[in-house]
């Protein structure tokens, strides 16, 4: 029964801000319908996630994955890159 490990949620999201030490924003989109009218509308959630090495960059699509609270707004934390921003080269 020690043994037993939890479920964690994870979500994939995009990284729209990376200003701060240890920490990028993400903010995950979805499609929700309309209860009355029954139309599709777009619905974005922003999280501050942890990044403890500092890897992630605007623009790249990341995993994150709920953890235990870090801060007083961070309760996620990267796992993976999953597709890294074009850089763009001037």
């Amino acid at each position: 029964m020690e043994n037993e490990k939890t479920l964690r949620r994870s979500r994939v999201g995009k990284v729209v801000a990376d200003s701060t030490e240890k920490t990028v924003k993400i903010e995950i989109e979805g499609m929700v319908q309309h209860p009355r009218y029954k139309k599709y509308i777009k619905r974005h959630t922003r999280f501050l996630v942890h990044d403890p090495e500092e890897q992630c960059k605007v623009g790249d699509m990341v995993r994150i994955e709920e953890c235990r609270p870090i801060s007083k707004t961070k309760k996620w934390i990267v796992r993976e890159i999953v597709k890294a921003a074009a850089s763009i080269a001037n």
